[in-house]
């Protein structure tokens, strides 16, 4: 049972002729199969050594040492001291040589001398409580203290004399969250993504997606995943998870409706209203179309095909062509146009979020009065942000579409 296993205080007593104080210390989980070698090797884990080709050697109470077969005889033929006896460190078993409460030390390098003050805890743990899993060798669950390098070196090429390097002046960029710089990983193929969706192919999705940056196309990249876990869920799994919580903290129109739909997809559960396989690229292009265009329109909830108003009026289209909505009105959902609003609050977006602050302003600029659009369209391509510029707005048109549908309960399918 889980409950035999030991928890078992480690504490560095000091090393290299210093002492340390206070005392940096781990508490393992130590199960009953497992021998003072899979104890030592924890230690020498938990205390960071990286030069694992000195010794290491445990004194019991009644002054025992458990050590390798050829260190130990040595010990044991010494002429210093009172005769012990060696146990062999890579068989003997920690819960048969020792009981709760008994107090044991552990050295590593008997050059350096690392001393380890090691003390059985009264009460027996559960391996599942304290860390989760049951583990196939001793691990620490507690700790406390600085771990000194096991050479005292400070850095790289410490050699006990030299001056420490200059502190930088700035934090590395990773402890500012800025690395790596976003020029740095490559940028999403939009294309070979739909490519990829269109053809129902999930290892060419996975590709084009994995190593790259998708955080302005999590609407895009989402409508592939359903495909993706249905062909290959052992690796599209990850996948999902983090464009999940990527959409979470985005929290952008249609990120959480988005998100909960793949939530349920990667669970197996039905989504949350009607499923109805609508074109969002052309929901939303309708839906943010040029007020003098038309009203609005419709969105056919048996086939997901959107329909422009003009589409109902037979002296516009033809009396055959004309889409009659008035004999099953439940077969429809009317939209309305919301104009030029959100677009130009995308370009205001896409603006604010250029670092350059030369170009900031000038896209700042495009997007005063009359003629925006196309001065905003002129400006990106002239500073070839074209393809970043349309991916950001799609996705955020999309998001759109996808939040106006499940106002009205239909979810994407």
């Amino acid at each position: 049972m889980a409950r035999t296993w030991w928890s078992v205080t480690v504490e560095l007593l000091g090393g290299r002729g210093e002492e340390l104080w206070p005392w940096p210390g781990r508490v393992f989980a130590v199960g009953p199969s497992h021998t003072f070698l899979d104890l030592a090797n924890a230690i020498n884990d938990a205390f960071a050594r990286w030069d694992r080709s000195h010794l290491s050697m445990f004194t019991l109470a009644d002054g025992r040492m458990v050590t390798d077969t050829e260190t130990g005889a040595e010990m044991v033929e010494s002429l210093g001291g009172p005769i012990t006896e060696a146990v062999n460190i890579e068989s003997a078993k920690v819960a048969r040589l020792l009981k709760p409460g008994a107090e044991f030390q552990f050295t590593f390098d008997l050059g350096d001398d690392w001393t380890h003050r090691c003390l059985i805890g009264g009460d027996k743990v559960d391996p599942l409580e304290v860390l989760g899993i049951t583990p196939g060798k001793p691990l620490p669950y507690w700790g406390w203290g600085a771990i000194p390098d096991q050479y005292g070196r400070r850095w790289s090429d410490d050699d006990g004399q030299s001056r420490a390097p200059r502190r930088p002046s700035h934090p590395h960029p990773m402890l500012l969250h800025a690395w790596p710089a976003q020029d740095r990983v490559p940028a999403l193929d939009v294309s070979e993504l739909r490519a990829a969706i269109a053809a129902a192919d999930a290892a060419r999705f996975l590709a084009a997606v994995r190593g790259h940056d998708v955080d302005d196309a999590l609407q895009q990249v989402g409508a592939g995943i359903p495909m993706a876990l249905k062909q290959r869920r052992e690796q599209a799994e990850p996948v999902a998870v983090s464009v999940i919580n990527r959409l979470t903290w985005r929290a952008g129109a249609g990120d959480g409706v988005l998100a909960q739909d793949l939530l349920a997809c990667l669970r197996g559960e039905p989504l949350a209203g009607r499923v109805v396989p609508v074109d969002l690229e052309m929901l939303g292009a309708e839906l943010e179309g040029g007020l003098g265009m038309s009203t609005g329109g419709y969105v056919d909830l048996r086939t997901g095909q959107v329909y422009d108003a003009s589409s109902t009026d037979p002296m516009m289209v033809g009396e055959d062509a004309a889409v009659d909505v008035e004999t099953e009105p439940d077969r429809w959902l009317r939209f309305d146009r919301t104009g030029s609003r959100d677009g130009w609050r995308d370009m205001a977006a896409f603006a604010e979020r250029q670092h350059d602050s030369a170009l900031r302003e000038r896209l700042e600029q495009a997007i005063e009065g009359k003629g925006a659009f196309g001065r905003f369209r002129d400006l990106v391509h002239q500073e070839s942000l074209a393809e970043q510029w349309y991916t950001f707005a799609t996705d955020r048109q999309l998001g759109r579409a996808r939040e106006f549908l499940a106002d009205n309960g239909i979810r994407v399918g």
